[in-house]
């Protein structure tokens, strides 16, 4: 089998499947031809993305493997043939949301500290039932609370591949500069807020950097709610 019929099969594939799909998976399609190895599988799928880098579809990586999805300029159209328009989630929810996938992993109690709120059963749940968020461990202490995470299915939904792809510090700058501090004061607020969140090695220490900084992570929650309902409302 060669590359341009490696690339058939993968691009029909792509084109019906339900779910991305993972580099092994698509190896399985290949099990019974010795000649197809993860090599060949990848340079096919480089192939395919320069094949459909100027149509309506795009073939790209995400979170949970590869998939085809509708470039965002298409959006438009798709709503002219189906107006209804996809569930908006409360303030709380995305604000939650946010918090959990720039600071993750975090207790319910940290997510209180952080929006300076009670944050009820009920926002977790409609984010555990959207499979945006899980359970990915418990933290010692009294109680052992659930520390809460982010899934590769909202990574995938958002079509991002990890919290590295999150929107960059640069788009926060008009939130920055509609607050009540200095504009240097709160980007250098954020600034350690996040780095320390990115790095530190205990959770502890993400939380009272973000703790320390709340205006900083209004800001984030913000601007993560906007970025969130925009991608949520593009068709896959």
């Amino acid at each position: 089998m060669d590359l341009p019929e490696v690339g058939r099969v993968i691009e029909a594939v792509l084109l019906c499947a339900d779910e991305p799909m993972s580099i092994n998976q698509l190896n399985k399609l290949f099990a019974e031809h010795d000649a197809v190895d993860r090599r060949l599988v990848l340079q096919a799928i480089e192939d395919l993305q320069r094949q459909w880098q100027d149509r309506g579809l795009a073939l790209v990586k995400v979170a949970e493997g590869w998939r085809f999805q509708s470039r965002p300029f298409m959006q438009a159209y798709f709503e002219l043939i189906n107006p209804e328009k996809p569930p908006r989630y409360s303030r709380a929810v995305m604000e939650t949301l946010a918090i959990i996938a720039w600071c993750y992993p975090v207790t319910r109690g940290d997510i209180e500290d952080i929006r300076g709120v009670t944050v009820s059963s009920q926002i977790i749940k409609t984010l555990e039932d959207r499979g945006w968020i899980e359970v990915v461990g418990y933290r010692d202490g009294p109680g052992r609370p659930s520390l809460l995470g982010i899934t590769d299915q909202f990574w995938s939904d958002m079509g991002w591949q990890s919290r590295a792809d999150l929107p960059s510090l640069d788009s926060f700058h008009d939130a920055l500069l509609a607050g009540d501090e200095s504009y240097a004061s709160l980007q250098q607020e954020i600034a350690i807020a996040l780095d320390e969140s990115e790095v530190a090695d205990s959770q502890s220490s993400t939380v009272d950097s973000v703790v320390a900084n709340q205006h900083a992570n209004s800001a984030v929650a913000s601007e993560m709610t906007e970025q969130v309902e925009e991608k949520s409302a593009q068709d896959k």
